[in-house]
């Protein structure tokens, strides 16, 4: 036994934790079956982003794409519109390519080790899917869970660091039930997500408070133990929503780049703090060989992305165009479209919020 649950009935704690999910569970929509495409969806939607904000993308994706079968024959336009404002979008890419895997092979794989090898999936997804549709007794370890058993038994090891969280596995391993695994580890999530929280935990309405070290000993606001990340890296931009004469808008698509490849977006420029953005795009529209006849100024708008923050000032331009002698028209990357088009394509969301003022 391992030396962190040596103070663990593990018996009374699995019924204890199992008897209090069943009872308070969320009615999800990806909990209405063992559907494994379902969980795996719902599970890789669900990284980075809260519930409440994942169930209508969830419901529109599985409409869309009910099997793997689908999914895996979509296009990337409509792939990537449905996933529209969820971020991180190599999420989905990797999705698509496990449905095709999950054709190839002629069935979802039911053990562990082959959930894994499907692509975009780690340990945490694995354990979701493997223990909840195929009620495999493996660890399913996320950040709730992290904060569960760091203060159940009082770990005090950095969960920043990779090594950790072989111990939270080896952990997890242990205690696991093995009648109802799938209940088990969305127990865990459950009670990481609602009352274990991050800071004011509601210690006193747990249902496994008489096992927990950290409550026994007061020190739940020391666990668990994270390093800080690095800072983020601010980047400039100046953002020109321009529209032409026909009243169509212009957009280009982000080829060869690896943030929000392949999404579509408003002309953009970087500029530096000397520099004023309206000068500068005043200066770039018109060596594009457009006329400007009104520029208004939108506003500023940050976005944040994990590893950088966009620092955006924004304009909408009207300009003057001769469609027949535009080298725009040839390329596939850059597009005029009417405004009721435009939403047809996936739009990065640091510009959708502009869009939306300039439609409105």
């Amino acid at each position: 036994m391992h030396t962190y649950i040596k103070h663990l009935d593990i018996n009374e704690f699995q019924r204890e934790l199992i008897q209090w999910y069943h009872k308070i569970k969320r009615d999800l929509p990806w909990r209405i079956d063992q559907d494994p495409y379902r969980i795996l969806v719902s599970e890789i939607m669900l990284q980075q982003t809260q519930v409440v904000t994942v169930i209508p993308y969830f419901e529109r994706f599985m409409a869309l794409f009910p099997t793997t079968k689908a999914l895996a024959v979509a296009d990337e336009q409509t792939l990537l519109k449905a996933w529209e404002g969820l971020g991180y979008y190599s999420r989905v890419r990797n999705l698509q390519k496990s449905a095709q895997m999950v054709e190839e092979i002629g069935e979802f794989p039911t053990t562990y080790e082959g959930i894994l090898n499907l692509k975009g999936v780690g340990p945490y997804t694995a354990g979701a899917v493997g223990s909840i549709a195929f009620s495999l007794p493996v660890p399913a370890v996320d950040g709730n869970v992290f904060r569960v058993i760091s203060r159940l038994c009082c770990i005090f090891e950095d969960i920043a660091k990779p090594k950790t969280r072989k111990i939270f596995t080896a952990v997890v391993s242990e205690i696991i039930s093995h009648e109802d695994p799938g209940a088990f580890n969305q127990g865990l999530m459950e009670l990481g997500a609602t009352i274990c929280k991050p800071k004011s935990p509601r210690c006193g309405e747990c249902p496994v408070k008489n096992y927990c070290q950290a409550y026994t000993q007061g020190i739940d606001d020391l666990l668990p133990v994270k390093s800080k990340k690095g800072k983020q890296t601010v980047s400039k931009l100046v953002v020109g929503i321009m529209q032409n004469q026909y009243g169509e808008f212009f957009v280009e698509k982000r080829l060869n780049q690896k943030l929000l490849a392949n999404f579509y977006q408003f002309k953009s420029f970087p500029y530096q703090g000397e520099v004023e953005p309206k000068e500068l795009l005043l200066s770039e529209v018109a060596n594009l060989g457009y006329e400007v006849k009104q520029i208004e100024a939108l506003g500023s708008f940050n976005h944040v992305f994990s590893h950088r923050i966009w620092e955006m000032e924004s304009y909408l331009v009207n300009v003057v165009v001769d469609l027949t002698q535009s080298e725009f028209m040839q390329e596939e990357k850059s597009l005029w479209l009417k405004p009721e088009l435009l939403n047809d394509y996936p739009l990065v969301v640091a510009h959708s919020k502009m869009w939306k003022i300039v439609k409105h």
